[in-house]
């Protein structure tokens, strides 16, 4: 079996705990929901740091992010980003690597390659990046560029790995790359050359797991200042150096998001809370709004969830981020990194954007500093697609439905990146509603079919125009020959006018577009809990069932009525009596819309719906007010747990 292609607790969570993280993501209410209004001053507790706005407006505009794996753990250039670990497990590659070149980790630990030592043959060995311009390779405003012709919005350093090295002037930790190794800080630097592009400065931090079983296979060090390494403190000292590292880059950097990778459980609530609550109170000082993104331990009231090397099948509200990389095995440079294609990797950032998500994509700099050709190759790549089609990525939202075609793309984390075919498309919207984009991932020829377009699907009575984006961007190719009829809009292509990873059609509507066949379209609230109807988790399977959640907008609570009587949601499910049940109690789930009298509704106008199909009212259960609480049919008594307004 290849070495999995994990960083943080990847490895271990990955074996022992993906499943039940994914379990808890997909059933636990507190992972769900939109946060209120900020409060002036957070407290450290989850009903305060709940208010949080998790995803920022600038956040959702960005799409794209650029992150590095880049510390002492690149330096032997060998295995992954684990070799501080792997080295230590008696035969394994990394090990056999280390005996042969270095010498046995009992006379040549990890820690000489911080502080420098010779290997077997002689040679100076140590983690100590030179500036250019002090005669070395490493340019952090070489970084910066890269990053901004990129076109990501966002970027930063990891600051700390798992092996226990801070990359900044740490007053916490003797272990830092100021009083060790290059003697710079560099993620100070990091942080004036990102701003100095005018884009938002991360950080990621990955050290929880260095005292949580990284270092398991390393001997009881002799000393205090080894065992602050190697993650051998008392816990509770542990526990309190993970949370003043964190104050520590939050005071020295301000950092506009700050990235957590998974076991954040194993931290005592108290200081998850402590950290939060710090933040979120020191960003209301600076007057800017920040993201905290994380795996595990935190929720989605406050801060972002994030997939590793994946994405959800479909779109998922609240809004996401996933964190991926432009090679695999490792996360940091080694000479045998596979590559994805920048197809691969365009086609992915629009598909997690369709999704009402991010991307964070990793590269992989040399040891001392330089940026491999192929990792600039693959940047730029992305930079030249963005430049002329950003106006369909930047600042746009998820529509109703993500796209279509036969490639699947996401489902969870670990799902790598792959290219689509030119029959795949893949949808977002302008903020305002008057602008649909269809990006296709593949030139389609001389016709166009958007089947999601289709009568019955939509109402393009307001379409004022249709355009290909052209070579240069804010250029437009008008495509005025189209036909709309049960199989979708049919639009007719010139010839292909250049050659790219993806191609995007631009429909333009007079005012805010029209789900047809919808007369209304939008949030059914509970007059009794002023909750609205929401399908569970966000879930698109059928039988999934509705409840009353807190108001969020999300997709999962837009619902469409049709000429036919139906309630949809999503564009292709609809609102359903189960079985065709017509007995007090009977749930009320989605399912594949197929015109049948339980799925017929019909709205009143005393607030009511009627089920057609049981002549029943759509009911909340036992006049429930929480979130989760079940919806159902039941005899109609006019009450307001009966009673449901548009908003």
């Amino acid at each position: 079996m290849p070495p999995l292609k994990l960083s943080g607790l990847r490895r271990r969570t990955a074996l022992a705990g993906t499943a039940l993280l994914a379990g808890a993501l997909l059933t636990a209410p507190s992972l769900r929901g939109t946060a209120a209004a900020a409060p002036s001053v957070y407290e450290p507790t989850w009903a305060s740091v709940d208010q949080h706005p998790a995803a920022p407006e600038w956040f959702q505009d960005a799409k794209f992010g650029v992150y590095w794996h880049w510390g002492a753990f690149a330096t032997p250039e060998y295995g992954t980003e684990w070799y501080p670990r792997t080295m230590y497990i008696n035969g394994s590659s990394e090990n056999n690597h280390h005996k042969s070149v270095y010498g046995d980790p009992s006379a040549w630990p990890y820690h000489n390659f911080i502080d420098g030592a010779r290997d077997k043959a002689g040679n100076w060995v140590q983690f100590t990046p030179k500036l250019k311009s002090a005669g070395g390779n490493f340019d952090p405003a070489e970084f910066a560029q890269l990053v901004s012709d990129s076109g990501a919005k966002f970027a930063g350093p990891v600051a700390e790995h798992h092996d226990g090295f801070s990359m900044w002037d740490s007053q916490v930790n003797e272990w830092n790359s100021v009083d060790r190794g290059p003697k710079l800080d560099l993620v100070g630097l990091f942080a004036d050359a990102i701003r100095a592009k005018n884009l938002k400065f991360m950080v990621s931090l990955h050290h929880l797991y260095n005292f949580t079983g990284y270092y398991d296979h390393v001997p009881a060090q002799p000393t205090t200042t080894l065992k602050k390494l190697y993650g051998q403190l008392p816990n509770v000292q542990e526990q309190q150096l993970w949370y003043d590292k964190l104050k520590e880059v939050v005071d020295r950097y301000r950092p506009d998001m700050i990235w957590q990778d998974g076991g954040l459980y194993l931290v005592d609530e108290a200081k998850r809370l402590n950290f939060l609550s710090y933040y979120y109170n020191q960003a209301n000082a600076w007057g800017k709004e920040v993201v905290a993104a994380y795996k595990d331990g935190f929720n989605t009231n406050g801060e972002v969830y994030d997939y590793e090397r994946g994405g959800p099948a479909d779109i998922r509200s609240p809004y996401w981020l996933t964190d991926d990389s432009v090679s695999n095995p490792s996360w940091s440079y080694t000479p045998t990194l596979t590559y994805y294609s920048s197809a691969a990797l365009v086609h992915a950032l629009i598909d997690r954007v369709s999704k009402n998500g991010n991307m964070l994509l990793n590269i992989s700099p040399r040891a001392d500093g330089s940026i491999p050709q192929t990792q600039k190759d693959l940047l730029n790549a992305i930079g030249g697609y963005l430049k002329r089609n950003g106006e369909s990525i930047y600042a746009t939202r998820a529509w109703t439905t993500y796209g279509e075609g036969p490639t699947k793309m996401g489902g969870g984390s670990f799902v790598e990146p792959r290219a689509g075919t030119p029959q795949d498309i893949r949808y977002t919207r302008s903020k305002d509603n008057t602008v649909l984009y269809a990006t296709v991932l593949g030139w389609p020829g001389s016709t166009l079919n958007l089947a999601s377009l289709a009568t019955g699907k939509m109402d393009l009575s307001n379409l004022s125009r249709a355009e290909l984006i052209g070579d240069t961007a804010g250029t437009y190719i008008n495509l005025p020959t189209r036909t709309q009829d049960s199989s979708g809009l049919r639009i007719t292509m010139p010839g292909q006018p250049y050659s790219a990873l993806a191609y995007v059609v631009k429909l333009t509507f007079n005012g805010p577009m029209k789900n047809s066949p919808s007369t209304t379209s939008g949030a059914l609230r509970d007059v009794n809990s002023g909750r609205c109807l929401d399908v569970a988790n966000v879930s698109q399977t059928n039988g999934a069932q509705t409840q009353i959640w807190d108001c969020n907008g999300g997709v999962n609570q837009r619902w469409a009525t049709t000429s036919a009587g139906e309630l949809r949601v999503y564009g292709n499910k609809c609102l359903d009596v189960n079985g065709g049940g017509t007995a007090d109690g009977t749930s009320v789930i989605i399912w594949d819309c197929n015109g049948q009298n339980n799925q017929k509704w019909r709205l009143n106008s005393d607030g009511t719906i009627t089920a057609v199909g049981a002549g029943k009212c759509l009911d909340v259960s036992a006049f429930g007010t929480a979130n989760g609480t079940k919806v159902q049919i039941w005899t109609c008594t006019g009450a307001n747990n009966q009673k449901w307004t548009r908003s």
